[in-house]
This record gives C-alpha cells, structure tokens and sequence, in this order.
C-alpha cells in the first residue's frame, strides 16, 4: 500500500494539466479582454434599446441579438474593459432617431454615424452634448438639417469633430454662433463642409482660439465675411497644418491673416470672392499644398511662393494673374503639379520647366505666353498631362516631344506653331491617349504604313495639313486607334468619301472640308459635325431608316452643304437630341409636327432654307430651348404666343426674312434671358411692345454668361459653328457657344410698326444694338437713349421720327454706327467727337444741321436752313459762280504756260529753277530723317 504523502503517477499528471490550462487562460485572457469581462447589462439593454428605435430594413444589426449575452461581440461594438467604448456604424442603411437610452454608455470615446441614414430628416439632439468622455465625433454625410446645438462645446475632451454634408442636400445644417468651439480645447480635426455659416462672422477668431486644432474644412460653408482680427491677432500662433475654405464669398482684405500661419502645409482658397493683389508677404513658406484658383487676383506671382521648396500642388487656374513665371521657379524643387491657366501670364517659358523630373501634370493654357516651346521639355520624365493651349507659341512642336514615354495629353491647341510633325514626334509616347492640337499651322508628314506607338482616345488636329492630292483623304492610320472616342478633323483640307469604319467614332467632327457621299450613322454615334462640306440629296435615309439606331445621337450639325428634299418626319427617333443644324442647304417642305417630339433640343438652327408653312405648335415642347433660327425661309402666319410662354430658356430668337405677320404679342418679352431678337424682313405691324424693357438679359447690367469651351472637357460642346447678326448694317459671323454669348440685339427693320419708340427701352443698358428701320415709327426719339451706355449700333432710319435728336445721344462712346437718315427730324446735331466722326450719310433726308453735315447752323442756335431751301440759294447763285470759274481758269493757264515756255527756252533759268527744287527737297529730306530719328529714340527710351 503506497503512503499518502507519494501522490501516483495520475494525480501528479492531473496537477500538471491544470496548472497548464490555467496559464493557457490567463494568457489569452491577458490578451483579450473582451473574452475575460462581459459588457454590462445596462449597455445591453441601451444598445438593444437603441436598435428597437431604428428600421434596419437589410438586417444590418442581426448580429444585436439579446441571446447573445457578450454585446462586445456585435457588429460595430467595440469594448475595453467590458465597456462599450465605440461605436462604428458607418455607411448603414438605418432609419430613425438617435435614442437618449445611448447616454448609458458612459465609457464611449468613438460614434461614427457617417453616411447613414439615421439621421436623415432629422435633427442632431442636443443630449450629444453629454457624452462626457467623447473624442471622435463622425455624423458626415447623414442628412440632418436644422441648427447645431451648442451642447456640443460641453464635449471636451474632443479630438474629431465632423458634421460635414457630402450628400444631396446642402445647407440644410445651420451653425448660428461658433462661440461654443471655444470648450474644445483639445480639438484636432473639425469638417463642417456645406454646413451654413453664413451668420458665423467671427469665425476666424474662434478658429485662432482653437491651440490643438490641426485640420479644418470650411467648404461651401456661405462664408461671406470675416470680421476683421485684431492687430495683434495677426500673428497668432496657430497648430493648423491644414485650412479648407473654397466654395464661399471671402473677400481678400479679411483673408490676409492667413498667409501669415507659419505651420500651413495644405491651403485651398478657390471659388471664392478675392480680388487684388496675391499678399506679396507671406510666412506659409512650408506649403505642399495650395489652390487659389476661381477668384479674382490680378497681380503678378509674389516672390514668396518660389520660396516654397517643398510645394507640389499649385493652382491658380481662373484668375487675373499677369507677369511673367520668374526664373526663381527653379526653387520649387518638389514641384509636380502647376496649375495656373485662365489668366494673362506672359512671356517665354523658361528653360528651367526641364530640371523638374517631378513634374506630372503642367497646365498653362488660355494665357498669352509665347515663344518656342521649350526643347528641353522632353526631359520630364514623369509628365503625363501638358497642357499649352491658347497661348501665343510660335515656331515648329520640338521633337524631344516623343521622349514623354509618361505622357497621356498632350493640348496645344489654338497657338501659332506651324512646320512639319513626323512620327519621330511620336516615337515613345506608348501611353499617350489624348492629341488635341488644333488652331496651329501644322503639317502632317507620316510614311503611308505608319503604325503608331499609341492607341488614342481623342484626337483634334482641326486646321493641320493632312496632304495634298491622293493623301488629302482620312490618314488610314487613324483606323488603327481602336479606343478612339473623339475626331476632329475640321479645315484639313481632306477630300472624297468618308470610310465605313469612321462612322463609329462616338463623336465625329469633319466640318469645313471637301467631303461628299452618303451620310451613315453608327448605333455609338453621338456628335456628328459634317457642316460646310459637299453633301447632297435628303437625310430621311439614315434619320429614318429603322437599320440606323440614333437614339443615343446629341448633336447633329449638316449646315452649309447641299441638301435638299423636305425635312424628315420622324424626329421621335432621336430623344437625346441637343443641337440640331441643318441651316443653310436647300430643304424644302413644311416643318415636321414630329419635331416637337425633341423635348431636350437647346439648339435649333434651320437657317438659310427654303421652308414654308407656320411654326409647329408642338415646337412649344422646346423647354430646354436656347437658341431658335428660323430665318431666311419661307414661314407665314403670326409669332405664336407659346414662343414666351414656353420657352422660358431663349436667349436667342432669329425669325428674319421670312412672311410672318400679325403682331408682336406682349409674351415675346416672358423669356427674360432673352439677348438676340431679329424679327426684320417680315410683314408684321402694330406697335412695340414695351415690355421689352423688361429683358433682364439686355437689361441688367453684367448679366451677360459667356458660354466658352472647356478644354478639359470633351463632346459637351454641342453648339458648334456659327451665326449671322445683322449689326452695324450688316452681316456679321458670331461662333455659337463663345462670342455669340456676348452679343445683344434687338432688330425688327423692315417690318410695318407703327406707333412712337418706346421710352421704357432706355432701361436696355446692356444692349449693344437696336435697329427699328423701314417701319412707319412717329413720333420723338427717346430723350435719354444716352441711358443706354452699351449701345454700338442704333439705326432708326426710313422712319417718320420727329423732333430734335436728343443731347443724351453724345453720351453714348461706343456708338460707332449711327442712321437716322430720311426722317423727319429737324435742328443742330449734338456736338460730341464720337458723333462728329460718323458717316454724315446717316443723318440726310432730315432738317439737321451742324457736323458731321456740311449744312452749318445759325450762331444763335436756332434751326438751320432746310437743306432744300439751301439747294435753292445755291442754284440761284449758280449763274454769278460759273463766270468767275471761268475767267479765273483761263488766267491760271495762261500764267502756267509762260512760266514753262521761259524755262524751256532759257537754259541758265531752267538750271537755276531744277537747282532750286533740288536743294529745297535734299534740305526737306533731312529734316524728315532727323525728326524721324529722335522720335523713335524717344519711343524706345519710353
């Protein structure tokens, strides 16, 4: 029998076990103590309170289930210590409200709510405010509106504070005071994006106050003013490294502050209201990272920036900005994306571009640099993007151009480059999918067989020469691009008929060329431009026909070709039209009611036709409607009234030489955006309306958009070519989507109105032309037409207009045509230099006096003679004239032929008097030279 004290072999093995197992536990238990503790059950009961308030309609929180006894283990729950310390429930598609019962989780340091629904049409509680030990704070992107609740400073120890909207609805969050930041002494990081502060005017002190605050982003935020900071504010140490304020109405004198924090790496201020000088001080010298672009700066680059030699990002893009790029730029080592277009910077670019092997993107397009590009260009090595367009660059493309093996863009367009393109431009551009270099006098000089090393996407290359002869036609190497989306080939002189594979290039420009054959469309096709080309016959062939899929087709523009035929009555095929220009070619027939089916259409242009018939009243559909050209045809019956009350979007609305008549009804004035109205050349009668006044886009003053082209952007210039204005008597060509935006006019000569000028049309001070000729119009001009400021043209002429032509008249300086010729209007012409300068044959026909017509007025002001009364004296008189001409004749011959008999016959006289002449012009010749002399030195010295 074995002793007590000898344990056996089983016993000491089961010891051992234990112990093993017990250290096992306390081990993984060290390392995790959300297995060791189990969250309290009043945190249970608040996390399965709070999902009882919500509709979890994917069953997001199935995992919160109360058999489950540990919550640490539901999703989004995170403890520590057996307490609820985060809650992460971001992106969830939860509806309800933020329940009190969450108060209970005393321990939470981390609520993310961002990009839920949770709070969507609510509003932020204010029991927030007593998360006592709260740090991060995210309710992003949740649609709440209403007012922050100050409760929110209560949270002190805050790290992260996000309220920003990234949704749908901005400004529905409203900020009244930021007073209550101020408790956040250890907040970091605050978002409050498209929150409104516009009430908030003392923000920028509160910032200041803020002594651990690191980021902030104010975006869209209705920022209109900053009260002005202290004198000894100004330099206040500040933590922030990064400040986010675009999208507001800052001014520049409350913003200078800014440019004097010490620690800034990230500064964006675009899309504001700053105007005036770039601060030519600065400490932000350690920039990574600054946009200043969309304002209204108009200096030069301040020095301080080429200080900044850790910056990388720069964007002054959309400014006033002029000078030169100071060599200094060589500083800026770090430098990789420059962005600086849309400005008036000058100059040659520097050869220094060359060194930064950082450099990925360069965009210095609209702006007047010139000069060759430089030659060194092709050592950036990482560029990808170079962006050059509408400059002033001269000379030949260097072809170190074909080294960028980065390069993916390259746009050059519209600058003054000209010579010979070969492919040893192109030799390792393997990534380059976009080639946009129209507007230049290129030729283009490629083997036949060329393969190129890219595979584009875009290609623009209008105005370059493609070949002569047998290679004018389409380069076949173009069919070798499989990706590509974009062709633009206009004004290259191509010739013959267009290749079947082109017809599947989505968007397709050959305008301006010697093309001719069938039209085709392919199902991708969604711009085609083939105006002013050679094309013949109708176009219901492939509009019509059921094989041709055009419903995705947004811009189709034949104008200035030959077609014929009726126009197509099956429009209903293509919904997504934008723009639609058939204009002038020699289409017949009545206009389609089907058209009407064109709800989207922006741009209609059938100008220049042979159409007859009335307006379709389904055109009233047009709602999207910009710009209406009907004219040059054959249209009769009257202006329908839907044509105001309708198209709400015109701004352009061209119905001349046509047979309209009837009256012009008051509704024409309801579309107040309204810029361009030519209603000449028809039979309509009655008077003018008056409302026309009441065109806000004549009469407002800089209420005018100019519609100009995005050159990052491709296929969305949809109004393409360009239209005919009659102006200062006559036709001139405006481009359609650029200069036209900037024209208004009003024409309706050549009609039957009657009835007085209406004097309410003064308030027209954007108008720039107005011509009410060969109508039946009495009664006075309107005594203050010198209101009308803008006014270029005015044309009043073949009228029954009386009265005086009133002094305001001279007002007008850039009235640089003017008739009012054969009316009925009577005294002194207003004295002005710019009235004395036009052709005196636009005031005949009148009882005018004074310049620029010869008739003089009586010294005591009164009304000149009647210019027939004058023709009378004058034939009077006639007969006493004549003689005295004569007599005088005969005396002036004889004298002429005795001097020249006596120097013909007396040698000494004729040397002496040749002699004469001779020194007088040696004498007269150097006077001129010196002269000449001293005052191109003094030009140049100036």
């Amino acid at each position: 029998m074995m002793s007590a004290s000898n344990p056996t072999p089983a016993t000491t093995f089961s010891i051992f076990l234990f112990f093993l197992i017990s250290s096992f536990q306390l081990s993984y238990s060290v390392g995790n103590t959300t297995t060791l503790f189990l969250c309290p059950e009043i945190e249970k009961e608040s996390l399965l309170s709070f999902k009882q308030s919500l509709k979890d309609p994917e069953n997001q929180l199935s995992s919160w289930d109360g058999e489950v006894i540990n919550c640490c283990k539901w999703k989004g729950v995170i403890c520590n210590n057996g307490h609820v310390h985060q809650l992460h429930l971001p992106g969830m598609s939860l509806d309800g409200k933020m329940n009190s019962s969450l108060l209970n989780l005393k321990y939470l340091t981390y609520l993310d709510l961002s990009r839920s629904d949770l709070l969507l049409g609510g509003t932020i509680p204010s029991f927030i405010g007593s998360f006592a030990k709260l740090e991060y704070l995210n309710l992003s992107g949740t649609g709440v509106h209403g007012k922050v609740p100050h409760t929110i400073g209560n949270l002190s120890n805050l790290h992260t504070l996000d309220l920003g909207f990234a949704g749908d609805y901005p400004d529905f969050l409203v900020v009244d005071s930021l007073e209550w930041l101020s408790g956040l002494s250890q907040l970091e990081y605050l978002n409050m994006d498209f929150v409104n502060l516009s009430r908030a005017n003392n923000w920028a002190q509160v910032i200041n106050s803020l002594p651990s605050l690191v980021e902030l982003h104010f975006q869209s935020c209705s920022l209109d003013l900053i009260a002005p900071l202290a004198p000894d504010d100004v330099n206040v140490t500040t933590s922030l490294n990064h400040l986010y304020l675009s999208d507001n109405s800052l001014s520049s004198i409350t913003t200078r502050w800014i440019f004097q924090i010490t620690n800034l790496f990230s500064l964006d201020l675009s899309v504001n209201s700053l105007y005036g000088p770039i601060p030519t001080i600065s400490n932000a010298t350690k920039l990574h990272h600054i946009n200043l672009s969309e304002n209204h700066f108009n200096s030069s680059i301040p020095n301080w920036f080429y200080l900044c030699k850790d910056l990388e990002y720069v964007d002054l893009s959309w400014n006033l900005l002029s000078g030169t790029i100071s060599n200094s730029i060589a500083n800026m080592t770090s430098l990789n994306t420059p962005l600086a277009s849309y400005n008036q910077l000058s100059g040659h670019l520097t050869n220094q571009f060359g060194e930064f092997k950082s450099l990925r993107i360069l965009d210095l397009g609209k702006n007047s640099f010139s000069g060759a590009i430089p030659v060194n260009i092709g050592k950036l090595s990482s560029l990808e993007e170079l962006w050059l367009y509408n400059n002033k660059f001269t000379g030949t493309l260097p072809e170190s151009l074909g080294q960028l093996f980065n390069l993916k863009r390259l746009e050059i367009e519209d600058n003054m480059l000209e010579g010979i393109v070969t492919e040893t431009h192109f030799t390792n551009l393997t990534k380059l999918e976009d080639l946009c270099a129209s507007g230049n006098q290129l030729s283009l000089k490629v083997s036949p067989n060329w393969n190129p090393p890219f595979q584009l996407k875009y290609l623009r290359i209008a105005s370059w020469n493609l070949g002569e002869g047998s290679q004018s036609q389409i380069p076949s190497w173009i069919e070798k691009q499989k990706n590509i989306e974009y062709l633009d080939l206009s004004n290259t002189g191509i010739s013959g008929s267009i290749p079947r594979w082109v017809w599947k290039i989505p968007f397709l420009k050959l305008s301006d060329n010697h093309l001719y054959g069938k039209i085709q469309m392919a199902d991708t096709m969604m711009e085609l431009d083939l105006s002013n080309n050679s094309f013949s016959g109708g176009i219901s062939h492939f509009l019509c026909d059921t094989t041709y899929q055009t419903h995705g087709l947004q811009s189709l523009n034949l104008g200035g070709n030959q077609l014929s035929g009726e126009l197509p009555d099956c429009w209903m095929k293509l919904p997504s039209l934008r723009n639609l220009n058939l204009g002038n070619n020699n289409m017949s027939g009545s206009i389609p009611n089907s058209i009407g089916f064109l709800g989207d259409l922006t741009y209609l242009n059938l100008y220049g036709n042979r159409l007859s018939g009335e307006i379709p009243s389904l055109m009233h559909n047009f709602t999207q409607l910009v710009l209406m050209n009907l004219g040059d045809n054959d249209l009769d019956g009257g202006i329908p009234t839907w044509v105001g009350t309708d198209l709400f979007q015109l701004r352009y609305l061209i119905l001349r030489s046509n047979i309209l008549s009837g009256k012009i009804s008051p509704e024409i004035c309801l579309p107040n955006s309204l810029q361009v109205l030519d209603l000449s050349d028809n039979k309509l009668s009655g008077i003018i309306p008056s409302c026309l006044s009441n065109l806000s886009g004549m009469a407002t003053p800089g209420s005018l958009i100019y519609y100009g082209t995005s050159y990052k952007s491709f296929g969305n210039n949809l109004l393409s070519g360009s239209i005919s204005v009659a102006i200062k008597g006559s036709e001139l060509e405006y481009s359609q989507g650029t200069t036209l935006s900037l024209v208004t006019n009003i024409n309706l000569s050549k009609n039957n109105l009657s009835g007085n000028i209406p004097k309410e049309l003064i308030r027209l001070v954007e108008l720039q032309s107005l011509n009410l000729s060969q109508n039946r119009l009495t009664g006075p001009i309107p005594e203050k037409i010198g209101d009308m400021k803008q006014l270029e043209s005015v044309d009043f002429s073949m009228n029954s207009l009386s009265g005086q032509i009133p002094t305001s008249v001279a007002l007008l300086s850039f009235l640089s045509y003017l008739n009012i010729s054969y009316n009925d209007l009577t005294g002194e012409i207003p004295k002005s230099t710019q009235l004395m300068s036009l052709n005196a044959s636009g005031f005949i026909g009148n009882s005018l006096c004074g310049p620029p017509l010869p008739t003089k007025c009586n010294d005591d002001g009164d009304e000149g003679h009647e210019q027939n009364e004058e023709n009378e004296e004058e034939g009077a008189e006639e007969s006493k004239i004549e003689w005295v001409y004569v007599v005088a004749s005969l005396g002036y011959a004889v004298g002429f032929s005795i001097v020249c008999s006596a120097l013909v016959l007396n040698k000494s006289w004729r040397e002496a008097y040749f002699g004469f002449l001779q020194s007088m012009w040696d004498k007269l010749y150097v006077y001129v030279c010196i002269k000449f002399n001293k005052l191109s030195a003094r030009e140049e010295s100036g």
